[in-house]
């Protein structure tokens, strides 16, 4: 399944639409579960149970994000497309958020597929409708997916395994696919984001001909429960409410989409974006760093109670991740798993805690953290004969030891650990020449770390610093979000920092993360360029699982593989999601088990905002 994202969502979640067609046509269905349990809510249910559905519509959000934007355009690889459109564009089925593997249908309003998994057949809801009132049509779903595939690598790894679409009947569309088994692809299918194709296809207010394979700032059209209003180019993108939705008395649709407007206001600086959090300027802060969270909210508005700090762990019982150091394994010097693991033993964590963390993070061991999905202890069992299969292609560590990261903590546990990454490094080849690090040739080993922002640059500084005492030569570059971009898509780095979020039903997105189909892709999340025939073959056991039994299983056996191969540095993460808020908005009692629902199913609160200085600006 598509990872998930954690912490603040803009998708708003709308849904079904019953219908007696459904009930009567047998084999079609109202939702779809990766697994063999009956979803939660019934055909025909009323509306979501974490929702207000007497919550009051109106107010402004504002929120923010960090960078610039430059086009409205939400399919295209190259660019920076404008935060918020998921608010604009709808998908043909959409999740509740206290179900970790159930889609309810939105633009489709039921669906079907054979017992072996070989397509999947979506019937439109009759009563879907773009914001100028034309209807959403099957047409749409085949032209939208033909341009997903033209237009974007992670589609094109991500439905890899579709070979045709069509219209099968007035107002069905359906997807057939190269081999059966793959239990995840009818489910995915419904992610599908759908355009409308005689607006793309149409000339703009000027005269001049659309062009969906060209960067626009154009205003789109949607078919979701907010249009982009307004804007200022890369500072600015405002949504309002569009009050004829489509779908707004859908039973999902029941308590969300409570806001009038949202404001997404841009900056460059996550300090100078804290300081207009504190004057105002936006509602809701999510925070990042250990230090501010610790040191940075004794001031008015918090000590009286006007902003709100709360943390929550909700967005993580949904979800596993790895934050990590990347190396570039299409660079030579990164190619030697010693090198790598030679890396990890130069990474002082326990350091950090101490100096910069405040103790509030924990150090990442898995490729799949804070999840079930992660390893745990040596393989047996399933997990076993699956990685018996590939034993000739993987790290023999796999089978022996369970994968734990060098642990620091003091002067002596340092200089040990800097030992053992010098060792690694000897065997890979590399010798201490006076106080060099240098190959077989006389080059000194060395690399620069690539930063988007200066978030990073004591935790990176920290890590050059210990490798540069055993010899190396390494430096921190902070860029710019615009060239951070261009310079990954490019693969133009030696060393990044990111982070991949897994949802607790991995498949076809594996590919794009780790597989050799994706490894010189660019704009593929395969970061590293892992190209690893075992680790593919690890992939197809996840994506054609028979079974969640399997599915676990191969998933554990893939993260053993990854880990043991020193793919990343892993770093560090948190368990909750810390957060602050001007003191305006009230929720439900009970929030989904899964997320915050914010801004989703959030609402205006007129006697907080009266108290807390009024209405948003």
């Amino acid at each position: 399944m598509k990872p998930l994202l954690i912490g603040l969502s803009l998708a708003v979640l709308t849904g079904l639409a019953t219908s007696g067609h459904a009930q009567e046509d047998s084999g079609w269905r109202h939702a779809t579960n990766l697994t063999d349990e009956d979803p939660k809510y019934p055909e025909g249910f009323a509306h979501f149970d974490y929702v207000n559905p007497e919550a009051p519509k109106g107010g402004t959000v504002r929120l923010s994000a960090q960078g610039s934007f430059d086009t409205f355009n939400p399919v295209l690889p190259e660019g920076e497309t404008a935060t918020g459109l998921g608010l604009v564009f709808e998908t043909l089925m959409t999740s509740s958020q206290d179900e970790l593997y159930t889609q309810y249908g939105l633009l489709a309003e039921a669906m079907r597929y054979p017992d072996d998994f070989s397509s999947v057949t979506y019937r439109m809801n009759p009563d879907a409708r773009w914001h100028d009132g034309e209807p959403v049509t099957a047409e749409d779903v085949v032209w939208s997916f033909q341009t997903l595939l033209e237009l974007s690598p992670f589609s094109q790894s991500y439905y890899a395994n579709v070979t045709d679409v069509e219209i099968t009947a007035p107002g069905e569309v359906t997807f057939r696919f190269d081999e059966t088994g793959n239990r995840e692809l009818p489910h995915i299918m419904g992610q599908l984001l759908v355009l409308p194709k005689h607006w793309w296809e149409g000339e703009d207010a000027s005269g001049r001909q659309r062009d969906i394979r060209a960067s626009t700032l154009e205003p789109p059209m949607g078919s979701g429960p907010y249009r982009l209003d307004s804007f200022v180019p890369a500072r600015t993108v405002t949504y309002r409410r569009v009050e004829d939705y489509w779908g707004k008395d859908l039973p999902v649709n029941v308590g969300s989409s409570n806001f009038d407007e949202y404001r997404i206001e841009y900056f460059r600086d996550t300090t100078v974006m804290f300081e207009a959090f504190k004057a105002d300027e936006f509602d809701w802060w999510m925070e990042n760093t250990a230090r501010r969270w610790a040191t940075a909210y004794d001031f008015p508005a918090v000590n009286d109670e006007r902003i709100v700090r709360e943390e929550f762990e909700e967005p993580y019982r949904s979800s596993g991740i790895m934050f990590g150091f990347v190396p570039n394994l299409r660079l030579e010097k990164f190619q030697d798993a010693r090198v790598r693991h030679a890396l990890n033993y130069a990474f002082d964590f326990e350091e950090l805690s101490h100096t910069l963390f405040y103790g509030l993070y924990e150090r990442v061991d898995s490729y799949f953290f804070n999840s079930d999905l992660a390893h745990e202890g040596l393989p047996e069992g399933l997990e076993l004969e699956i990685l018996e299969e590939v034993r000739d292609g993987i790290p023999p560590e796999v089978f022996t030891a369970r994968y734990t990261n060098p642990v620091h903590g003091d002067e002596e546990a340092r200089r040990e650990n800097l030992r053992e990454a010098l060792r690694l490094f000897s065997e890979s080849g590399y010798r201490l020449e006076d106080t060099r690090l240098v190959d077989e040739n006389g080059v000194q080993f060395g690399f620069e770390f690539l930063l988007n922002g200066p978030l990073l640059e004591p935790v990176a500084l920290s890590f050059a610093e210990n490798l540069n005492t055993i010899g190396a030569n390494v430096s921190v570059r902070t860029v710019d979000s615009p060239q951070y971009i261009n310079r990954v898509r490019a693969r133009d780095y030696d060393v990044i920092y990111t982070a991949w979020a897994q949802s607790m039903s991995p498949g076809n997105e594996q590919r794009d993360f780790w597989g050799s189909s994706s490894a010189d892709v660019d704009s593929s999340r395969n970061y590293a360029g892992i190209a690893d025939p075992a680790i593919d073959q690890l992939i197809e056991r996840i994506i054609f699982a028979p079974d969640r039994e399997t599915l676990v299983a191969a998933t554990k056996a893939l993260d053993r593989v990854l880990l043991w191969n020193h793919f990343v540095v892993p770093s560090y993460t948190s368990t909750v999601i810390r957060t602050a808020r001007w003191n305006r908005f009230s929720h439900p009692e009970e929030l989904p088990y899964y997320a915050i629902g914010f801004p989703d199913i959030w609402w205006w609160d007129e006697e907080k905002a009266a108290a807390t200085g009024g209405a948003a600006r």
